[in-house]
């Protein structure tokens, strides 16, 4: 329905109209009669003689702007907007004046009803929702201070530049006004100072190290996340040339991937949920997305391609739970396939932090994937509920990783090892998963990275319970990827009375069982005497024992000493006797094997009888060693 405005005046009183004519610079009307109210001319707009026309003036040109009709006077509009000046207006069709048709004017008739006010001389308000339509207004219809000191060009640039610009919510308001003004916006670089403002006020405080509350860091966060993606990918760049830490920036676009993508903080994306019903994996798949607009599915996938195109590179910007969502998200809408392999490299470089719920990643297929999955129902192919092939590929992209900063840390290859059993035991669940995906799956890691197989077991247990009808062989290929070796006694213990498992492995089990109890039982029985020198050499004494050994070291030498004068006081009683008595040798040595014979019996009951006198050492078999050594020394 069109509406019309209508501009009328009057004419004065007394002789003095004589003076008035249409080239005058000031038109003295006195009121503008809009449809439903009437607006007063500003005292100050007044003539200066102070008087009125009281005839009517008749409008001699109508302006047609989106559906509304202006019924204006030629002179004020041409005397300042040079654009309506050099068209070429039509008579209208009942001859009473000129027609004219405004397209793609910006702002709209609300912005054109502004301007037609100011050209009347009327005041106008400038405000930060009007005044970016106002600029871009005035520079379409040329208002430039060629045609008059002052026009609108020059007013709203003065506003702009020292008003808006200076204050932070004035700003964000105008770059929202923005939105409807391209390309007029952008070409007057209006988009570009607010952005430039708000990223300087916004990084003033954050381009210095120092740790501050996170509420203050943060404190723009609200006001940024609510632009346009494209406006919000200016002013994170321009923060990012201004040195702010990249875990602020990371932040922010966490914030504003929660503002504008429904369903982030949902567990997992296009379903409605998951959970366990006898120990099968239960998932319902959410349809409606097929229902929703394609111009809101193609609004979600701008802003998931912009905000992944605009993440700081550095690892700690965003969080591997954050990057896991945003890559579900670009598998649900079609991202593009560069940005989802840079995320699922970038994933594979903090995968130790992440969580097995955030690698469940459902399987996503548009109509043209399911249509050809329902023309192949009868063949091999695989369709999983959850798309095993990225976490393939995310596991791969770790390991090269590691490959190349040539560090492997042990906790976190360890860390790795777990995640990975925690989510090859929950995709076995699905029936539809194929034994080669699960074996390649399984066989990413190398051999030294899990110190234990207890969870490859569970994982192995739980798939051969979901594929009851699984053939013998692809049974024994399915647990030659475990090591009974690396089962701890318990996992031992219950695969032994597995009856899924093949009897080969659970022979290989049973062995295993009984080396981990043999090895158990001799952890807990003392250790055997005998020569390992070596043994005894590398073990701790307390002081204790150093003490007790030191002191019947003594005592061991003391004897040795007596011994020796025994046994050389014997000798030269014996080189005493040979001299003297060469006849009698054979009844000497008859006579010093009675002497050997009793010493020896002499000395073996003194050393029983210390032993009993003596307290048992803690150490025998050790001291006896040490006492062998340093008396041979």
């Amino acid at each position: 329905m069109r509406k019309s405005l209508q501009l009328q005046a009057t004419q004065p009183k007394d002789a003095e109209a004589e003076n008035y004519s249409e080239g005058t610079d000031q038109i003295p009307y006195k009121s503008i009669v809009v449809p439903n109210k009437v607006i007063t001319i500003a005292d100050s707009f007044k003539n200066e003689h102070s008087w009125f026309i009281t005839p009517q003036i008749p409008s001699d040109l109508s302006i047609h702007v989106q559906e509304t009709t202006y019924n204006v006077h030629k002179y004020p509009l041409i005397s300042k907007c040079a654009y309506i000046g050099r068209l070429e207006i039509q008579p209208s069709v009942s001859n009473a004046g000129y027609e004219l048709k405004l397209e793609n004017c910006p702002g709209g008739s609300e912005t054109f009803e502004t301007i037609v006010r100011f050209c009347y001389g009327l005041p106008i308000d400038f405000n930060s929702k009007n005044i970016a339509k106002l600029r871009c207004a005035s520079e379409f219809l040329e208002m430039t201070e060629e045609l008059e000191d002052g026009n609108l060009i020059s007013k709203s640039e003065a506003f702009l530049t020292f008003v808006v610009l200076s204050s932070w919510k004035d700003t964000i308001t105008v770059l929202k006004s923005c939105e409807t003004l391209s390309p007029w916006a952008e070409n007057l670089q209006i988009v570009r100072r607010c952005c430039d403002s708000i990223a300087w006020k916004a990084s003033k405080d954050n381009s210095t190290g120092s740790n501050t509350a996170a509420n203050q860091e943060g404190w723009w966060f609200n006001d940024v996340t609510t632009l346009r993606i494209d406006h919000f990918m200016r002013i994170i760049a321009a923060i990012k040339a201004k040195g702010t830490r990249p875990e602020i920036i990371g932040e922010c676009i966490m914030h504003y991937a929660r503002q504008w993508l429904r369903g982030m903080d949902v567990e997992l994306e296009g379903l409605r949920g998951y959970g366990y019903g006898n120990n099968e994996l239960q998932f319902s798949i959410y349809s409606g997305k097929e229902k929703e607009k394609s111009g809101h599915s193609k609004e979600q996938k701008t802003i998931i391609e912009s905000l992944l195109s605009i993440l700081p590179p550095q690892q700690e910007a965003v969080s591997s739970k954050f990057l896991l969502q945003m890559l579900k998200m670009a598998m649900m809408y079609s991202a593009s396939p560069a940005l989802i392999s840079d995320t699922e490299k970038r994933v594979g470089m903090m995968l130790e932090d992440a969580e097995v719920n955030d690698l469940l990643i459902p399987r996503y297929q548009n109509g043209d994937q399911r249509k050809l999955v329902n023309n192949m129902v009868n063949s091999s192919e695989e369709c999983t509920m959850l798309d095993t092939d990225i976490v393939q590929r995310i596991m791969e992209y770790y390991l090269m990783h590691e490959q190349q900063v040539q560090h492997q840390h042990k906790s976190g290859i360890l860390n790795i090892s777990r995640l990975l059993d925690n989510y090859l035991a929950e995709v076995a669940r699905d029936a539809n998963l194929s034994i080669t995906k699960f074996q390649v799956l399984a066989e990413l890691l190398p051999e030294n990275a899990r110190t234990c197989d207890d969870g490859l077991y569970r994982a192995i247990d739980t798939y051969l319970k979901t594929h009851p009808a699984l053939p013998e062989h692809d049974r024994r290929r399915l647990c030659k990827i475990m090591n009974c070796g690396k089962l701890s006694l318990d996992a031992c213990m219950h695969a032994a009375q597995n009856d899924r498992l093949p009897l080969k492995t659970i022979v290989q089990v049973l062995f295993s069982e009984q080396v981990k109890m043999r090895e158990a039982m001799k952890e807990k029985e003392p250790s055997p005497s005998g020569n390992n020198s070596e043994q005894d050499v590398n073990q701790t004494f307390t002081n204790a024992e150093i003490q007790a050994l030191k002191s019947e070291l003594d005592n061991v030498k003391s004897k040795m000493e007596e011994l020796h004068n025994d046994y050389s006081e014997l000798q030269r009683e014996y080189e005493k006797l040979g001299n003297n008595k060469p006849k009698n040798s054979s009844g000497w040595i008859h006579n010093w094997r009675k002497i050997k014979q009793s010493f020896h019996a002499k000395l073996d009951g003194d050393e029983i009888v210390e032993r009993q006198e003596k307290p048992k050492s803690p150490y025998p078999n050790r001291l006896r060693a040490n006492s062998r050594r340093l008396s041979m020394s």
